[in-house]
């Protein structure tokens, strides 16, 4: 073979690659935008709403014959769909690195996710209990469909790219939910002047996020590929499934410590994201539309964060850049307690901040958690990541909600999120990331 063949072959293969990266990209373009509209904004309020319509005279709906007050649906929904994704996730995961076939699976969380979000476009009334099925399916969608697509980061990057690659993709994520998030408002803002009310405004909102969903979904789709299996097929069970990728975590266990301190770090991260309106409104006494405002602000600065600290980590390492941007949450939080009420330009200030580190902060956790995975086990351990993402942020809303129960003041329950970030700190500056990689078996890359 002469050295033009090679280098051909070696050019079509990165060629190759780079067309899998863009495709990649995608589909945090296609999914985000169902985290920013849906989840952060229109559904909670409006899915209580609905559930209220359908309480009796003391305030309770009945789901199963159960007596749940209204206000509480939609925290008890969401907590429900975290559990059926905890334990579908291993089960979807072991699957795919079991059989190669990723792609098809990830078409069937995506359109899942995406046709029970547009069929929230029929959510209203008193139909509580449909809109709180439709939530179930499309954020479980969602969770093992995001577990996934990152499964597929230490397929198409090499060790040098993933800081890049993974940034950019969540950059993509942040850019749609921006934009998204702009169409949205303008159309329930004005909805008098589209001929809709302020109800038939939020339904399609909520339906569009689905349809963007499946639409840009085709794009990664097309693009990625599927890997031959490196282990046999065989039949992974639910719960079975899931103490076995615990199991086999402990044989690595320098992967586990990055997970344990990712945990806690991103519980601090998780809470202020949906705890920050909550003290914007009832301790600062904004409007609702500063609060709205901020949220756009902080997807449209987090797109710059995540490509600045993409770069960040190509000079002092993935470990070094998130551990700088926790300190960075850290003084943030510390700020926030000194915010002084009724006043929006603070508050934009503190969203602005949280924007700079927010993308930063989670796409180079991805990238370094991919260095730290077996051959072979993408997205079985990934499943063990998103696990961490989505379904044991708990402690953090705890820990808000007691100190709030105690000193009645938010302004201390913000402020004892920081218990989380350097707490997080201490555990990650102690895993020892370039061992941990030669230990899963990966070359280890000049800069981590």
């Amino acid at each position: 073979m002469g050295i033009d063949t090679v280098r051909a072959g070696a050019s079509d293969e990165t060629a190759g690659s780079r067309r899998e990266q863009r495709g990649w990209y995608w589909y945090d373009w296609a999914c985000s935008v169902y985290s920013t509209s849906v989840l952060t904004v229109f559904l909670g309020p409006y899915l209580t709403s609905v559930a209220r319509h359908a309480a009796d005279a003391d305030g309770y709906v009945h789901p199963l014959g159960l007596p749940v007050r209204a206000g509480s649906f939609f925290a008890y929904t969401v907590s429900l769909s975290v559990i059926v994704a905890v334990l579908v996730m291993p089960l979807v995961g072991s699957l795919a690195d079991r059989t190669g076939r990723k792609k098809p699976l990830l078409a069937a969380a995506a359109y899942t996710g995406a046709a029970a979000t547009t069929g929230m476009f029929f959510l209203d009334g008193d139909r509580y209990l449909l809109g709180g099925l439709l939530l179930v399916v499309a954020n479980a969608a969602q969770s093992v469909g995001t577990m996934l697509y990152n499964s597929y980061l230490p397929q198409i990057a090499p060790p040098a790219d993933r800081d890049r690659v993974s940034s950019r993709g969540w950059a993509f994520g942040y850019a749609a939910g921006s934009l998204m998030l702009v169409v949205n408002l303008v159309l329930y803002l004005a909805h008098d002047s589209f001929g809709l009310s302020e109800t038939q405004a939020v339904r399609v909102c909520l339906a569009s996020a689905g349809l963007w969903w499946g639409a840009f979904a085709l794009i990664p789709l097309r693009r990625l590929r599927d890997r031959h299996a490196r282990v046999a097929a065989a039949a992974p069970t639910g719960l079975r499934q899931l103490a076995a990728t615990v199991k086999d975590m402990r044989r690595h266990p320098r992967t586990l410590a990055f997970l344990l301190a990712y945990l806690v770090y991103n519980d601090g991260i998780q809470t202020v994201i949906t705890q920050a309106s909550v003290y914007g409104s009832e301790e600062l006494g904004l409007e609702q539309s500063t609060l709205i405002g901020a949220v756009l602000l902080v997807q449209i600065l987090a797109v710059a964060g995540a490509l600045a600290m993409g770069r960040l980590a190509r000079t002092h390492g993935a470990q070094r850049t998130i551990l700088g941007s926790l300190v960075a949450w850290t003084f943030t939080l510390a700020a926030g307690y000194f915010l002084p009420a009724g006043a929006p330009v603070y508050f934009y200030v503190l969203a602005a901040a949280i924007g700079m580190v927010l993308g930063g902060s989670q796409a180079l956790s991805r990238s370094l958690f991919s260095h730290l995975i077996p051959p072979g086990k993408e997205a079985e351990y990934f499943s063990a990541y998103e696990m961490s993402d989505r379904g044991m942020s708990w402690l953090g809303p705890l820990l808000f909600g007691v100190t709030y129960q105690l000193t009645g003041s938010y302004r201390s329950a913000i402020v004892s999120l920081v218990a989380f970030f350097v707490l997080g700190f201490v555990l990650l500056a102690r895993v020892p990331v370039r061992r941990a990689i030669g230990e899963a078996g990966n070359p280890v890359p000049e800069r981590i």
